[in-house]
């Protein structure tokens, strides 16, 4: 009969420990064990859009973004993504506007998409830095993504 020695429990008991750890260290970083949650930066027509994204593990998710122009304007919306087709969603804003969007996953925590809303395309980063997710924007000619010192704005060049 298998008998387990003292160093075999201590073992068992430090790997016991170690997942417990990791599993709270997940859970407090705000998106609960199977999920992350990553930053969203957007542009439509000449307006910002900054907010977050939460994603989970099936491939589903939800978005949440709100104008840096006029702060009462927010949209959110429900995706769907897998890493070879990448993924596809629905936005529902304030003013009663929606939209479909597309996106590329990059990684699985960073991708950039497309928004068609009746009034015009957004483009969007996920899961960038504002100087990282400048390549994947579209941004009005003659101007450039800035922080003012508070907030995102679509600057003059």
């Amino acid at each position: 009969m298998f008998k387990p020695t003292s160093s075999m429990w201590k073992s068992l008991i430090a790997v016991i420990a170690a997942c417990s750890g990791l599993a709270g260290s997940l859970e407090s970083a705000n998106a609960g064990p199977f999920s992350a949650t990553g930053t969203v930066i957007a542009v439509l027509s000449d307006d910002v859009f900054v907010g977050e994204a939460e994603g989970h593990l099936n491939g589903t998710g939800t978005v949440a973004i709100r104008s840096q122009k006029n702060p009462s304007l927010t949209c959110h919306g429900e995706f769907a993504s897998n890493a070879e087709k990448g993924g596809s969603g629905k936005l529902v804003c304030s003013d009663g506007d929606t939209a479909t969007f597309q996106f590329q996953r990059l990684t699985v925590y960073r991708g950039h998409g497309v928004a068609n809303f009746s009034r015009g395309a957004m483009s969007f980063a996920y899961g960038f830095t504002a100087d990282e997710a400048a390549p994947y924007l579209k941004v009005p000619t003659g101007k450039k993504l800035k922080h003012d010192g508070t907030q995102l704005v679509l600057a003059d060049i």
